[in-house]
């Protein structure tokens, strides 16, 4: 890949992957609509790192209430905050890694990558993001997050392997069903992306990198570098607008977008 087409992708997959609008989907379509070459396995899980760190650095202090929280979780002791947030990140993120686990074993990926396919996610769940977030009561914060609540928002996450539902989108859907706020909800999406990214991570990117060379490595540490500059900035913007701003912008982007992609899949 060119420089700029290197630089094209990572600001996608930065911009894109912290948004309810779904990063996958922007990258599966990058190729297919623009006629560049695929980007490959190498910088995806590239531009994934960088935006993981993006993440991580955001929301540090959580992060790092989780991380002394899991030194009480392995001695099975759940009795403090760092201990309950680590808990409920693990329950949360289990029916992901199980379905991801299945679907890389079944080799159902290369179904799900087709323009159709994202045109309609992108269309169904952005009417049941604007669904959740009008009719989900603003009654709960981050604080009141409960191993039930992870359960379900996990189960949520896991239609966020269909390319175009949105990671981020449908936990926050879910949040906002559940009653929390939508910065609370944000935030939960946010930290839940965390061990998720983690784990499809470890799935690929030991192969991945294993099977790299130099050149492929420059790219891929070129890509994440800039996808950690446009992640950080696209979620320190969208955590701002959260105080004054529902999601429906977010909605509308993307029934724009699906009923584009609709319009070129069956044409």
């Amino acid at each position: 890949m060119t420089l700029f087409n290197l630089i094209i992708v990572a600001l996608v997959q930065g911009v894109t992957e912290f948004l309810p609008v779904s990063s996958s989907g922007h990258l599966i379509l990058l190729p297919s609509l623009t006629g560049m070459n695929d980007q490959g396995q190498v910088i995806d899980v590239a531009v994934h790192v960088g935006s993981l760190v993006a993440v991580v650095m955001y929301f540090w202090t959580d992060v790092r209430m989780a991380l002394h929280g899991l030194k009480r979780l392995a001695v099975g002791k759940v009795d403090t905050d760092g201990a309950i947030l680590a808990f409920c990140l693990c329950l949360s993120t289990l029916p992901v890694a199980v379905a991801g686990l299945i679907i890389a074993v079944a080799g159902w990926e290369e179904h799900l990558r087709s323009v159709a396919l994202i045109g309609w996610t992108m269309l169904i769940f952005g009417v049941v993001l604007y669904w959740a977030d009008r009719t989900g009561p603003n009654a709960k914060t981050s604080a009141h997050w409960t191993a039930k609540d992870a359960v379900v928002m996990g189960l949520w996450q896991v239609l966020a392997l269909l390319p175009g539902t949105s990671r981020s989108g449908i936990t926050i859907t879910g949040a906002r069903r559940l009653g929390y706020k939508r910065e609370d909800a944000a935030r939960l999406g946010m930290l839940m992306s965390i061990p998720t990214i983690l784990a499809s991570g470890f799935l690929v990117g030991g192969e991945v990198f294993a099977t790299a060379n130099v050149e492929t490595a420059r790219a891929g540490a070129i890509a994440a570098v800039f996808s950690f500059i446009a992640a950080l900035v696209a979620l320190m913007l969208m955590m701002r607008l959260l105080r004054s701003v529902s999601f429906t912008p977010y909605v509308i982007y993307r029934i724009a977008l699906g009923l584009v992609l609709l319009v070129i899949a069956y044409s």
